[in-house]
């Protein structure tokens, strides 16, 4: 079973890094067209978006996987109970956003005065903005459906359409010398807008012609389940959101430049929440499916110790050479570079107690996820106002780090507390350990070894070192693994 999250997880994963690197691309251009202080309004507005997301999707994704499972438990009509679910869930998140983008539209430039002067001297940014927020709402639990039926390549196909064409209009209206009009920075969200427009038609292929049509009934017992995994996605997200939003009112003087050189260097982070995300894409229908308890304990504490182990690979290898991924933003961000390991380390931490929660969901016990999340909002908001007057983006980067620190020692001890999983902790701590003294080791050879050549073998020999203890430790068989690999590959050519 587990064999089936690792062929999921390969298929979200190459796919999403694909996508995502499409993406990407847009993170040398932004911060080579724009100074940090336009570029800063992009990544607060990118990071708003999810916000949004969270509280009009309302838990319904979640939902939608567990009642999923449930209809395929229940037996009967599994079709209409499940054509019956997407509609209601779909109907209802359709709503909540199409109300959301009235009362912004209305409210325009109350709103665009809220978020500070550079909106305020262009209103019609909130109205681009609700626009692209109102499509998305309306795609999530399409692509929840496709996630639920295993569909990882149209997942995925449909994503990289959206991004493909969100990259091609911004380089290209940068190309026609759109962003030196007086709309500048606002032409990157009419591109996103049409991408979500163009996505929103080409998903609604997949509806089987469903109509959003809320079943009362069925929604109120919906609800009950994602209600609280919504508060929780909230405090979550409010958890990324709040950093850019803190710099922009807490830092004196040039807030808006340090916002955008910290969202520049988050950006280079995501190269390994991209392994995080694409965990969590195979991993949460999988886990929520209907499995024997005991076949769920092992299969969710072997996973911990392979991501564990995974992402800190990726960890050391980002981290060593982090003047090189430095290059991919332009010279007035790079600055900031110092605070990429916190960033990255903030990033492991994620993916552990998303690992950590999924006991909970599968027990429909989701109030605890309040619980986490907000232990983390306070660990936020007090470690920012702490740590960010003092040391601007600095400040953010480790009150993020010690925020999710935080939500993982809370999400270990409900664990231990309510549903003890026969976790590897040792093992588990020393993949830990010994990437950080490694990375203790780069530093001091960043200190006395200036060339580069020299100092990049090094850290390539560290890095080596930690994936031989890893193979050695736990016994995995390379050579079995490629002659699967290249067996598969041959079978599926032959087919």
């Amino acid at each position: 079973m587990l064999e089936k999250l690792a062929k999921q997880t390969a298929i979200y994963g190459i796919s999403t890094i694909v996508v995502r690197f499409l993406n990407y691309l847009l993170t040398p251009y932004f911060t080579r067209v724009f100074d940090p202080g336009i570029y800063g309004i992009t990544v607060d507005v990118y990071a708003l978006i999810p916000f949004a997301l969270v509280i009009l999707t309302m838990g319904m994704e979640s939902g939608y996987f567990r009642f999923a499972a449930k209809a395929d438990e229940a037996g009967g009509d599994v079709t209409a109970a499940k054509r019956r679910l997407f509609a209601t869930t779909w109907g209802i998140t359709s709503l909540a956003a199409l109300l959301f983008f009235g009362l912004v539209t209305l409210f325009r430039t109350t709103v665009s005065e809220w978020m500070g002067a550079d909106y305020a001297a262009n209103p019609d940014f909130v109205v681009w903005v609700a626009a692209i927020i109102f499509l998305d709402v309306c795609t999530a639990i399409p692509f929840a459906r496709l996630r639920e039926q295993g569909r990882a390549l149209t997942y995925v196909g449909f994503k990289a359409f959206s991004v493909v064409i969100t990259v091609v209009l911004a380089v290209a209206f940068g190309l026609a010398g759109f962003y030196e009009t007086s709309f500048g920075v606002g032409w990157v969200f009419v591109g996103n807008l049409i991408a979500s427009l163009l996505t929103l038609l080409a998903i609604l292929t997949t509806t089987n012609r469903t109509l959003p049509r809320i079943d009362g009934k069925l929604l109120r017992r919906v609800l009950v389940y994602s209600l609280p995994l919504m508060v929780s996605g909230i405090a979550g997200t409010a958890n990324e959101f709040i950093y850019p939003q803190m710099i922009k009112y807490l830092v004196p003087e040039g807030a808006m430049g340090e916002v955008g050189i910290y969202g520049a260097i988050v950006k280079i982070g995501m190269v390994l929440m991209l392994f995080v995300q694409m965990y969590r894409l195979a991993a949460e229908p999988f886990f929520l499916a209907d499995y024997k308890k005991s076949d769920f304990l092992q299969m969710n504490a072997a996973a911990l110790k392979y991501y564990v182990l995974v992402s800190m690979f990726i960890f050391l290898g980002i981290a060593f050479f982090r003047d090189l991924f430095g290059l991919i933003v332009g010279k007035d961000f790079r600055e900031g570079i110092g605070i990429l390991p916190v960033v990255l380390g903030a990033n492991v931490l994620n993916g552990v107690w998303l690992n950590l929660s999924f006991w909970y969901k599968r027990e429909e016990r989701t109030s605890l996820a309040i619980v986490v999340t907000f232990v983390g909002l306070i660990f936020t908001i007090g470690c920012s106002l702490s740590f960010i007057p003092r040391w601007g983006y600095y400040g953010a980067a480790w009150a993020r780090l010690v925020s999710e620190a935080a939500m993982v020692a809370v999400s270990f001890w409900l664990n231990r507390r309510f549903y003890p999983m026969p976790y590897q902790t040792g093992r588990i701590l020393g993949y830990v350990a010994l990437a950080l003294v490694l990375y203790g080791v780069s530093v001091v050879v960043d200190d006395h070894v200036a060339p580069a050549v020299p100092r990049y073998a090094c850290y390539a020999a560290l890095l080596l070192l930690y994936f031989y203890y890893a193979v050695r430790r736990e016994k995995i068989d390379l050579r079995a693994l490629v002659r699967s690999a290249m067996h598969r590959g041959i079978n599926n050519n032959e087919r």
